[in-house]
């Protein structure tokens, strides 16, 4: 019996995506799909995003759009976290976009594109920095940049089809790193336009920027956690700006006893009955993503009641203290993420980390399930 059950609803990723598409009417959606979908399944999810209506996907690593490609996608898909090794030729045959933020990825591609003059177009995205400090070229660097790639584009079977950024601090809404970090965006595109490249899709809105600032769609928006259905900012009509998570993981109580009062649970005791109580066993650890600092903090749910971790969290079981009239039985269902118990969010501000961690956690371990 597995210790742990992960269960993604794709119909609520699509759906997730016909929203998100509501949120942003001008623009297309790219879901983002990176890191296997935030632990959801890179091909399932990909699939129940493009039934929603996104009519592009976008992943970090190369294997991920090959990957894509190879279960049938035939859709745009682009690619971007990568240097000179990035696999070139192989996302140019397939006909997936490629993202550029440097002359040393430029000329790989570039490279690649030439020596396979006959076939496709490397589409290339230039990748700026406008403020996050990680991947793109600088502003001050950018014009030598355009200048190559406009070069590549007359020469080499280079097609320039996209300018992107990210931001740093979207999910503050009104911080002002936004708007200068737009404004550096504009000037990028400004530079692309003096540089005589006519762009296709420009892109910075992330999943924050999708549903709060309408002004910064640009052509195309790259909803990631949204998707699944976890917005990263708060909805101010407390309605979750109309999506739905998509991940519930369960476990099973494989043990429940009578104790005493003074009874130490888990190791090292830090958490001792204070009156003679109903323990249950839960067949999960920190091996099945469950985080060892969740026991006194982090909640579960069993029969409809929240239930707090019961001391330290154990690499394959932790303990709940079901209190002293309780009905519970073994093998009773024990809902750590859905309907019945806590949210990602919840663990996340339980732990003190963030939602996309806690779905990335527990979606690693799907491989070892039978969803």
């Amino acid at each position: 019996m597995n210790a742990i059950t992960i269960a993604v609803d794709y119909g609520a990723i699509t759906a997730n995506v016909a929203t998100l598409r509501a949120h942003a009417p001008t623009a297309a959606v790219m879901a983002v799909v990176k890191a296997d979908a935030y632990g959801h399944g890179l091909v399932e999810a990909g699939r129940a995003a493009r039934s929603g209506g996104a009519a592009w996907l976008g992943v970090a690593q190369p294997l991920e759009a090959l990957e894509l490609r190879a279960a049938g996608d035939t859709d745009r898909v682009l690619t971007w976290l990568y240097g000179s090794e990035v696999p070139a030729a192989a996302l140019i045959a397939a006909d997936i976009d490629v993202s550029v933020g440097s002359h040393e990825v430029l000329e790989a591609v570039a490279t690649a594109a030439h020596a396979h003059a006959n076939g496709p177009r490397a589409r290339v995205h230039i990748a700026v920095d406008t403020g996050l400090g990680r991947e793109g070229v600088t502003l001050a660097d950018l014009p030598a940049l355009l200048d190559a790639a406009r070069e590549a584009q007359r020469s080499r079977n280079v097609h320039v089809v996209g300018m992107w950024s990210h931001f740093a601090w979207a999910d503050q809404p009104g911080h002002p790193t936004i708007d200068l970090q737009a404004a550096a965006f504009r000037a990028a595109l400004a530079l692309a336009e003096d540089a005589g490249l006519a762009l296709e899709v420009r892109h910075l809105a992330n999943s924050a920027a999708t549903l709060t600032r309408p002004d910064l769609h640009f052509d195309m928006v790259r909803p990631g956690i949204a998707v699944y259905g976890l917005p990263p900012v708060a909805d101010p009509a407390g309605e979750n700006f109309g999506l739905t998570p998509a991940m519930s993981v369960t476990s099973t109580l494989a043990l429940v006893k009578r104790v005493g009062a003074g009874q130490g649970v888990s190791y090292g005791h830090e958490y001792v009955t204070d009156r003679a109580t109903i323990l249950g066993l839960v067949t999960a650890g920190y091996a099945d993503g469950v985080f060892r600092g969740a026991g006194g903090r982090a909640h579960v749910g069993i029969g409809g009641e929240r239930y707090v971790i019961a001391g330290r969290v154990c690499m394959d079981q932790f303990v709940v203290d079901l209190g002293p009239d309780a009905t519970a039985s073994p093998g009773d269902t024990v809902t750590l993420i859905g309907v019945g118990g806590p949210t990602a969010r919840e663990w996340a501000d339980a732990v003190g980390t963030i939602d996309y961690e806690v779905v990335c956690r527990f979606g690693g371990l799907r491989a070892k399930e039978s969803v």
